[in-house]
């Protein structure tokens, strides 16, 4: 089954928020893959699977490229691809499957899910689940408008943008990057939970 790409475009809000979310859970992802609690395919099957849900042309490309390199086979990628979760590793399937739901509902999982997520895999290692999660919606955010102003560029213009979003979108990253960093420290200063 081939991708099928711009599933979702995201709006400008809706890209500030994963933005400042996955600034503020991205140092949980690296203390899992340091601590060995999260390996590096296990990250690449849920950049993969958010990424099929979102449907960004150029993160596809990228972690289909990295998943490679891991040693993932080209079947399980294109399983992955192809919103299928047969091959995935048995201890891996929650963390999948929470993974496409977190993108299904753009970054706003029900509270049961997220309290599964916790339960079975333990505080710890649910939030560096969660770091790989945002840190791939950020890339999706903003990378569908990427693909999409590549595409016009190349004279495929995409029909859910426009480029005034895609310049737009792009864009509103360099500015909400200081804001968005400020804006996960304070809650971090204040304890606020990760998932509403």
């Amino acid at each position: 089954m081939a991708q099928q790409f711009y599933k979702k475009v995201y709006s400008i809000g809706e890209g500030y928020d994963a933005l400042y979310k996955g600034l503020r859970t991205v140092k949980y992802l690296v203390r899992n893959k340091k601590n060995g609690q999260i390996s590096s395919k296990f990250i690449e099957r849920i950049m993969l699977a958010v990424t099929e849900v979102n449907g960004c042309e150029v993160c596809t490309y990228g972690h289909t490229k990295i998943a490679l390199e891991q040693g993932m086979s080209n079947e399980e990628i294109q399983d992955i691809l192809s919103g299928t979760t047969e091959g995935i590793p048995g201890e891996e399937m929650k963390a999948i499957l929470f993974a496409q739901h977190y993108a299904d509902t753009k970054g706003m999982p029900s509270k049961e899910t997220w309290e599964t997520i916790q339960e079975y895999y333990g505080r710890e290692q649910a939030v560096g689940i969660l770091g790989a999660i945002r840190m791939i919606m950020i890339g999706n955010s903003y990378g569908i408008a990427y693909s999409a102003l590549r595409s016009r560029l190349k004279g495929k213009p995409v029909e859910k943008t426009s480029f005034i979003y895609e310049i737009g979108m792009i864009l509103s990253l360099f500015a909400f990057l200081p804001v968005a960093a400020i804006h996960g420290f304070v809650l971090d200063i204040f304890k606020a939970p990760l998932v509403k």
